[in-house]
């Protein structure tokens, strides 16, 4: 396989804060700027798209469902093709939702709009199908076959949009915040940049791991700080990042600091202060003394005669 490119990649940091004195003030990991607009106008995309969705639900259930009114073959159709492309509209929000989460996460502070941020895409995708389901089955002018060619549509599309809907990573601050600082206690610096590709979900340690250079869809490995990984939607670092420590070089001192820096610090972003600490907190390197072999050398016996 051909040598890939290397391709740095920009991303303004959010300036961090400082206390009255000019030490760091302890913050949590900030989306960039360009990240939380990008975010917002993917927000606003799905939001529209879920409004459509539920509309066309209405409209479907008020059209052809609700009341005593005739359902024919063709009127069948209608439904289908309708409910066919709320479906659509439904899945392609939850993506565009899912992936301005991994550009602006919620706190996991706040538990209520963390899950309801996580989750939107699923509780839209109730909102979506659940009532029109309902009404299928519910509904005396379709026959026994109408309502299982329709029921079983509507339920085949919902289960469809709440696995597009379901966040199972969950994104959050406080696990940015612990990804970057792995990055930085790893590096021994808060500037410390990490790599990915462009068909990866994850970011990581060095450009000499295997998994950044097996064979991807544009053949270059991207380098930047985790802000810029996080940018181009990578959503975490690896949780294989020990190993890949080691095949970078670093050594079992350096993924010692980082779990003493984790266990020290849990939920704030590292500063250079506290790497300073942290390398005047490292254990001294035993010494073990091996005790020297006494030698006895026997006097002269002494003749009495």
């Amino acid at each position: 396989m051909a040598e890939k490119k290397k391709v740095r990649v920009e991303a303004k940091a959010p300036a961090r804060k400082k206390n009255d004195d000019g030490t760091a003030a302890p913050q949590t990991w900030e989306a960039t700027p360009e990240a939380k607009a990008q975010a917002l106008k993917l927000r606003i995309i799905a939001g529209v798209l879920w409004v459509i969705a539920i509309g066309l639900e209405i409209f479907t259930i008020v059209w052809a469902l609700a009341g005593d009114k005739e359902f024919d073959t063709g009127k069948l159709w209608i439904v289908i093709g309708l409910v066919v492309v709320i479906g659509i509209l439904s899945i392609t929000g939850s993506f565009l939702w899912k992936r301005s989460n991994r550009l602006d996460p919620a706190s996991e502070k706040d538990g209520v709009r963390f899950f309801v941020q996580n989750q939107l895409g699923a509780i839209v995708a109730v909102v979506a199908f659940l009532p029109l389901l309902i009404f299928v089955l519910a509904d005396g002018n379709l026959s026994g076959k109408q309502k299982g060619i329709l029921g079983g549509i509507v339920a085949v599309v919902l289960a469809g949009a709440l696995w597009a809907g379901v966040d199972t990573e969950n994104p959050s601050v406080e696990k940015y915040t612990e990804d970057d600082n792995i990055i930085t206690l790893l590096h021994n610096d808060p500037n410390a940049e990490v790599v990915w590709t462009k068909s990866g979900k994850v970011y990581h340690v060095c450009d000499k791991v295997p998994a950044v250079n097996q064979e991807s869809t544009d053949g270059t490995i991207y380098n930047g700080t985790t802000a810029a990984a996080q940018e181009a939607g990578k959503s975490r670092l690896t949780k294989q990042w020990k190993s890949e420590a080691r095949v970078c070089g670093f050594g079992e001192d350096d993924i010692a600091r980082v779990d003493r820096g984790l266990a020290a610090n849990p939920s704030t972003r590292i500063d250079e202060d506290e790497l300073g600490e942290l390398d005047d907190e490292a254990p001294a390197a035993s010494v073990t003394t091996t005790p020297s072999p006494v030698t006895t050398t026997p006097s002269p016996a002494t003749s009495t005669r």
